[in-house]
Protein backbone atom coordinates (compact mmCIF):
# COMPACT_ATOMS: atom_id res chain seq x y z
CA UNK A 1 0.00 0.00 0.00
CA UNK A 2 1.51 3.35 -0.73
CA UNK A 3 2.52 5.90 1.43
CA UNK A 4 -0.49 8.85 2.10
CA UNK A 5 0.77 12.46 0.95
CA UNK A 6 1.89 14.55 3.43
CA UNK A 7 -0.48 17.08 2.36
CA UNK A 8 -3.40 16.49 -0.06
CA UNK A 9 -5.71 20.15 -0.72
CA UNK A 10 -9.10 19.62 -2.56
CA UNK A 11 -11.42 22.34 -3.74
CA UNK A 12 -10.40 24.99 -0.94
CA UNK A 13 -12.47 28.08 -0.18
CA UNK A 14 -11.89 30.38 1.99
CA UNK A 15 -14.42 33.76 2.52
CA UNK A 16 -14.39 36.49 5.03
CA UNK A 17 -17.91 37.89 5.32
CA UNK A 18 -18.05 41.59 5.58
CA UNK A 19 -21.04 43.97 6.66
CA UNK A 20 -20.83 44.66 2.71
CA UNK A 21 -20.98 41.06 1.52
CA UNK A 22 -19.19 38.32 1.23
CA UNK A 23 -15.28 37.79 0.29
CA UNK A 24 -13.77 34.89 -1.36
CA UNK A 25 -10.26 34.90 -0.20
CA UNK A 26 -9.43 31.66 -1.78
CA UNK A 27 -11.51 29.57 -4.27
CA UNK A 28 -11.52 25.60 -5.61
CA UNK A 29 -7.32 25.76 -4.66
CA UNK A 30 -6.04 22.23 -4.97
CA UNK A 31 -2.61 21.08 -4.17
CA UNK A 32 -0.62 18.00 -3.78
CA UNK A 33 2.68 17.57 -1.82
CA UNK A 34 4.41 14.05 -1.17
CA UNK A 35 6.53 12.40 1.75
CA UNK A 36 10.02 14.40 1.11
CA UNK A 37 8.72 16.90 -1.80
CA UNK A 38 9.22 20.72 -1.61
CA UNK A 39 6.05 22.29 -2.97
CA UNK A 40 6.96 26.19 -3.81
CA UNK A 41 3.79 28.54 -3.72
CA UNK A 42 4.37 31.79 -5.62
CA UNK A 43 2.68 34.74 -6.42
CA UNK A 44 2.18 38.14 -5.76
CA UNK A 45 1.20 39.84 -2.45
CA UNK A 46 -2.50 39.06 -2.12
CA UNK A 47 -2.58 35.55 -4.35
CA UNK A 48 -3.54 33.52 -1.83
CA UNK A 49 -0.40 31.65 -0.40
CA UNK A 50 0.02 32.91 3.16
CA UNK A 51 -3.74 32.31 3.14
CA UNK A 52 -3.35 28.88 2.09
CA UNK A 53 -0.97 27.97 4.48
CA UNK A 54 -3.00 29.38 7.40
CA UNK A 55 -5.86 27.59 6.53
CA UNK A 56 -4.04 24.38 6.36
CA UNK A 57 -2.66 24.59 9.79
CA UNK A 58 -6.13 25.84 11.20
CA UNK A 59 -5.05 29.24 12.19
CA UNK A 60 -7.18 31.32 9.89
CA UNK A 61 -8.14 34.62 11.58
CA UNK A 62 -11.99 34.81 12.80
CA UNK A 63 -14.50 36.34 10.73
CA UNK A 64 -12.24 33.56 8.13
CA UNK A 65 -13.54 30.54 7.61
CA UNK A 66 -13.26 27.54 5.17
CA UNK A 67 -16.36 27.65 2.97
CA UNK A 68 -15.57 24.30 0.95
CA UNK A 69 -13.39 21.80 0.50
CA UNK A 70 -11.38 19.52 2.00
CA UNK A 71 -7.98 19.24 3.99
CA UNK A 72 -5.99 16.03 4.55
CA UNK A 73 -2.64 16.20 6.17
CA UNK A 74 -0.77 12.47 6.15
CA UNK A 75 -4.10 11.02 4.88
CA UNK A 76 -6.57 12.48 7.44
CA UNK A 77 -9.18 14.87 7.02
CA UNK A 78 -7.92 18.22 9.27
CA UNK A 79 -10.63 21.00 8.07
CA UNK A 80 -13.47 20.04 10.37
CA UNK A 81 -11.76 19.06 13.31
CA UNK A 82 -12.59 21.10 16.74
CA UNK A 83 -9.83 23.76 17.74
CA UNK A 84 -8.66 21.19 20.63
CA UNK A 85 -7.83 18.77 18.49
CA UNK A 86 -6.11 20.61 15.56
CA UNK A 87 -3.88 21.81 18.51
CA UNK A 88 -2.60 18.68 18.67
CA UNK A 89 -1.89 18.13 15.09
CA UNK A 90 -0.29 21.24 14.89
CA UNK A 91 3.59 20.21 16.38
CA UNK A 92 2.85 16.70 15.91
CA UNK A 93 1.59 16.06 12.42
CA UNK A 94 2.43 19.32 10.64
CA UNK A 95 5.07 22.37 11.58
CA UNK A 96 5.46 25.70 10.84
CA UNK A 97 8.24 28.32 10.34
CA UNK A 98 7.25 32.10 10.16
CA UNK A 99 8.85 34.92 7.82
CA UNK A 100 9.65 36.37 11.48
CA UNK A 101 11.40 34.23 13.93
CA UNK A 102 11.53 36.49 17.20
CA UNK A 103 6.92 36.49 16.46
CA UNK A 104 8.06 32.67 16.84
CA UNK A 105 10.47 32.95 20.12
CA UNK A 106 9.34 33.83 23.83
CA UNK A 107 11.95 36.55 24.69
CA UNK A 108 11.36 35.30 28.37
CA UNK A 109 12.83 31.77 28.22
CA UNK A 110 15.88 30.59 26.54
CA UNK A 111 15.72 28.71 23.50
CA UNK A 112 16.31 25.45 25.70
CA UNK A 113 13.76 25.94 27.62
CA UNK A 114 10.93 26.50 24.72
CA UNK A 115 12.81 23.47 22.61
CA UNK A 116 12.11 21.40 25.94
CA UNK A 117 8.50 22.73 26.51
CA UNK A 118 7.55 21.98 22.98
CA UNK A 119 9.14 18.35 22.82
CA UNK A 120 7.61 17.23 25.68
CA UNK A 121 4.26 18.09 24.27
CA UNK A 122 4.35 16.04 21.75
CA UNK A 123 6.43 12.58 23.49
CA UNK A 124 6.36 10.75 26.34
CA UNK A 125 10.27 11.93 27.65
CA UNK A 126 11.54 13.89 31.10
CA UNK A 127 13.26 17.12 31.38
CA UNK A 128 16.57 15.50 30.74
CA UNK A 129 15.91 13.55 27.71
CA UNK A 130 13.60 16.18 26.24
CA UNK A 131 17.16 18.51 26.99
CA UNK A 132 19.22 16.09 25.15
CA UNK A 133 17.06 15.85 22.26
CA UNK A 134 16.77 19.76 22.09
CA UNK A 135 20.14 20.04 21.96
CA UNK A 136 20.18 17.08 19.14
CA UNK A 137 18.11 19.74 17.26
CA UNK A 138 20.26 22.22 17.48
CA UNK A 139 23.03 20.58 16.07
CA UNK A 140 21.02 19.26 13.40
CA UNK A 141 20.16 22.47 12.51
CA UNK A 142 23.62 23.60 11.95
CA UNK A 143 23.83 25.95 15.44
CA UNK A 144 27.93 25.82 16.69
CA UNK A 145 28.31 25.16 20.25
CA UNK A 146 24.82 23.93 20.95
CA UNK A 147 25.49 22.52 24.47
CA UNK A 148 26.84 26.05 25.57
CA UNK A 149 23.82 27.42 22.91
CA UNK A 150 20.64 25.84 24.41
CA UNK A 151 20.66 27.71 27.69
CA UNK A 152 20.43 31.14 25.37
CA UNK A 153 18.45 33.21 25.39
CA UNK A 154 16.36 34.69 21.65
CA UNK A 155 17.98 38.56 21.70
CA UNK A 156 22.11 36.36 21.59
CA UNK A 157 21.24 34.81 18.58
CA UNK A 158 21.49 36.43 15.01
CA UNK A 159 18.56 36.79 12.38
CA UNK A 160 19.83 33.57 10.21
CA UNK A 161 20.36 31.73 13.63
CA UNK A 162 17.05 32.41 15.43
CA UNK A 163 15.74 31.43 12.14
CA UNK A 164 17.34 27.73 12.70
CA UNK A 165 15.91 27.93 15.86
CA UNK A 166 12.79 28.18 14.95
CA UNK A 167 13.58 24.96 12.26
CA UNK A 168 14.15 23.15 15.08
CA UNK A 169 11.05 23.96 17.15
CA UNK A 170 8.99 23.01 14.08
CA UNK A 171 10.85 19.65 13.69
CA UNK A 172 10.57 18.91 17.41
CA UNK A 173 7.58 16.53 17.08
CA UNK A 174 8.70 14.63 14.17
CA UNK A 175 6.09 16.47 11.90
CA UNK A 176 4.98 14.85 8.64
CA UNK A 177 4.45 18.34 6.68
CA UNK A 178 6.44 21.68 7.28
CA UNK A 179 4.39 25.05 6.55
CA UNK A 180 7.08 27.24 5.85
CA UNK A 181 6.06 31.09 5.43
CA UNK A 182 8.45 33.40 3.54
CA UNK A 183 11.36 31.76 5.81
CA UNK A 184 14.02 33.50 4.30
CA UNK A 185 12.31 37.29 3.57
CA UNK A 186 13.82 38.76 6.71
CA UNK A 187 17.58 37.90 6.03
CA UNK A 188 20.51 38.94 3.86
CA UNK A 189 21.48 36.80 0.73
CA UNK A 190 24.04 34.27 1.77
CA UNK A 191 21.92 33.58 4.77
CA UNK A 192 18.83 32.99 2.84
CA UNK A 193 21.14 30.13 0.77
CA UNK A 194 22.46 28.66 4.17
CA UNK A 195 18.31 28.50 5.01
CA UNK A 196 17.12 26.75 1.77
CA UNK A 197 20.16 24.47 1.56
CA UNK A 198 18.99 23.14 5.25
CA UNK A 199 15.32 22.72 4.25
CA UNK A 200 16.39 21.21 1.51
CA UNK A 201 18.65 18.68 3.47
CA UNK A 202 16.24 17.97 6.80
CA UNK A 203 13.17 17.73 3.53
CA UNK A 204 15.17 14.38 2.33
CA UNK A 205 16.62 13.26 5.87
CA UNK A 206 12.84 13.71 7.43
CA UNK A 207 11.37 12.77 4.84
CA UNK A 208 8.85 15.80 5.67
CA UNK A 209 6.66 17.22 3.07
CA UNK A 210 7.12 21.18 2.68
CA UNK A 211 4.75 23.88 1.62
CA UNK A 212 7.33 26.70 1.20
CA UNK A 213 5.13 29.47 0.46
CA UNK A 214 7.53 32.81 -0.86
CA UNK A 215 7.14 35.84 -3.35
CA UNK A 216 11.05 34.97 -4.46
CA UNK A 217 11.32 33.09 -7.46
CA UNK A 218 14.81 32.46 -6.90
CA UNK A 219 14.07 30.52 -3.59
CA UNK A 220 11.88 28.49 -5.17
CA UNK A 221 14.10 27.46 -8.69
CA UNK A 222 16.52 26.69 -6.03
CA UNK A 223 14.42 24.59 -3.72
CA UNK A 224 11.61 23.30 -4.70
CA UNK A 225 10.84 20.39 -6.99
CA UNK A 226 7.35 21.56 -7.75
CA UNK A 227 5.72 24.81 -7.88
CA UNK A 228 1.86 26.54 -7.53
CA UNK A 229 1.36 29.70 -9.13
CA UNK A 230 -1.57 31.61 -7.22
CA UNK A 231 -3.50 34.46 -8.65
CA UNK A 232 -6.31 36.22 -6.83
CA UNK A 233 -7.09 33.20 -4.38
CA UNK A 234 -6.49 30.67 -7.28
CA UNK A 235 -3.98 28.01 -8.64
CA UNK A 236 -3.57 29.32 -11.77
CA UNK A 237 -0.29 26.82 -12.90
CA UNK A 238 1.70 23.97 -10.87
CA UNK A 239 4.27 21.97 -12.14
CA UNK A 240 7.83 20.82 -11.84
CA UNK A 241 10.11 23.85 -11.26
CA UNK A 242 11.86 23.17 -14.66
CA UNK A 243 8.60 23.23 -16.09
CA UNK A 244 7.10 26.04 -14.69
CA UNK A 245 10.16 28.30 -15.25
CA UNK A 246 11.34 26.96 -18.43
CA UNK A 247 8.36 26.35 -20.69
CA UNK A 248 5.50 28.81 -18.29
CA UNK A 249 2.03 27.87 -19.69
CA UNK A 250 -0.08 30.40 -17.70
CA UNK A 251 0.68 34.26 -19.41
CA UNK A 252 0.80 35.57 -15.52
CA UNK A 253 3.50 32.95 -15.10
CA UNK A 254 5.31 33.72 -18.50
CA UNK A 255 5.15 37.65 -17.14
CA UNK A 256 6.54 36.72 -13.51
CA UNK A 257 9.13 34.59 -15.29
CA UNK A 258 10.15 37.74 -17.90
CA UNK A 259 10.02 40.31 -14.99
CA UNK A 260 13.12 38.24 -13.23
CA UNK A 261 16.91 39.30 -14.64
CA UNK A 262 18.99 36.26 -16.01
CA UNK A 263 22.58 36.22 -15.64
CA UNK A 264 24.69 36.92 -18.40
CA UNK A 265 21.67 38.15 -20.42
CA UNK A 266 21.59 41.84 -21.68
CA UNK A 267 18.63 42.96 -21.88
CA UNK A 268 16.88 46.77 -22.66
CA UNK A 269 13.99 45.91 -20.37
CA UNK A 270 12.06 43.10 -18.15
CA UNK A 271 8.90 42.32 -19.25
CA UNK A 272 6.16 44.24 -16.88
CA UNK A 273 3.01 43.30 -15.90
CA UNK A 274 0.67 45.60 -16.11
CA UNK A 275 -2.00 46.70 -13.68
CA UNK A 276 -2.27 45.11 -9.96
CA UNK A 277 -3.64 42.54 -8.46
CA UNK A 278 -7.54 42.80 -8.05
CA UNK A 279 -8.77 43.72 -4.34
CA UNK A 280 -11.03 40.67 -2.72
CA UNK A 281 -14.04 42.97 -3.42
CA UNK A 282 -13.14 43.68 -7.02
CA UNK A 283 -12.37 40.29 -8.69
CA UNK A 284 -13.17 40.49 -12.30
CA UNK A 285 -16.17 37.77 -13.94
CA UNK A 286 -14.65 35.47 -15.96
CA UNK A 287 -10.73 35.08 -15.70
CA UNK A 288 -9.29 37.10 -12.51
CA UNK A 289 -6.41 38.16 -14.46
CA UNK A 290 -8.23 38.83 -18.07
CA UNK A 291 -7.53 42.81 -17.62
CA UNK A 292 -3.97 42.58 -17.57
CA UNK A 293 -3.38 39.62 -19.61
CA UNK A 294 -1.86 39.87 -23.24
CA UNK A 295 -3.37 37.30 -24.91
CA UNK A 296 -7.12 38.15 -23.44
CA UNK A 297 -10.38 36.96 -25.53
CA UNK A 298 -13.83 38.04 -25.58
CA UNK A 299 -14.20 34.49 -23.97
CA UNK A 300 -11.76 35.39 -20.77
CA UNK A 301 -14.56 38.05 -20.11
CA UNK A 302 -16.94 35.29 -19.79
CA UNK A 303 -15.86 31.94 -18.75
CA UNK A 304 -13.41 31.17 -15.10
CA UNK A 305 -10.82 28.47 -16.73
CA UNK A 306 -10.31 25.17 -14.94
CA UNK A 307 -6.59 23.84 -14.24
CA UNK A 308 -6.08 21.84 -17.42
CA UNK A 309 -3.25 19.55 -19.10
CA UNK A 310 -0.62 22.46 -20.14
CA UNK A 311 2.62 20.41 -21.83
CA UNK A 312 3.65 18.67 -18.73
CA UNK A 313 2.48 21.00 -16.29
CA UNK A 314 -1.54 22.21 -15.87
CA UNK A 315 -2.68 25.66 -15.94
CA UNK A 316 -6.05 27.40 -15.88
CA UNK A 317 -6.18 29.08 -19.15
CA UNK A 318 -8.76 29.33 -21.81
CA UNK A 319 -5.85 28.76 -24.23
CA UNK A 320 -5.27 25.25 -23.48
CA UNK A 321 -9.36 24.65 -22.90
CA UNK A 322 -11.00 26.02 -26.33
CA UNK A 323 -9.19 28.94 -27.12
CA UNK A 324 -9.59 32.57 -25.75
CA UNK A 325 -11.69 33.70 -28.64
Amino acid sequence: MSQPLALEVKDLSVEFPTRRGTLQALSQVSLTIARGEILGVVGESGAGKSMTGMSVLGLLEPPGRISGGEIRIAGERTDNLPENQMARVRGRVVGAIFQDPLTSLNPLFSVGQQLVETIRLHADLDRKQARSRAIDLLEQVGIPGAKERVDHYPHQFSGGMRQRVVIALALAGNPQLIIADEPTTALDVSIQAQITALLKTLCREQGAGVMLVTHDMGVIAETADRVAVMYAGRVVEIGSVEDVVNRPMHPYTRGLMGSIPALGARVEHLTQIDGAMPRLNAVPAGCAFNPRCPDAGPRCKLVRPALVPAGTSAAACLIHDGGVA
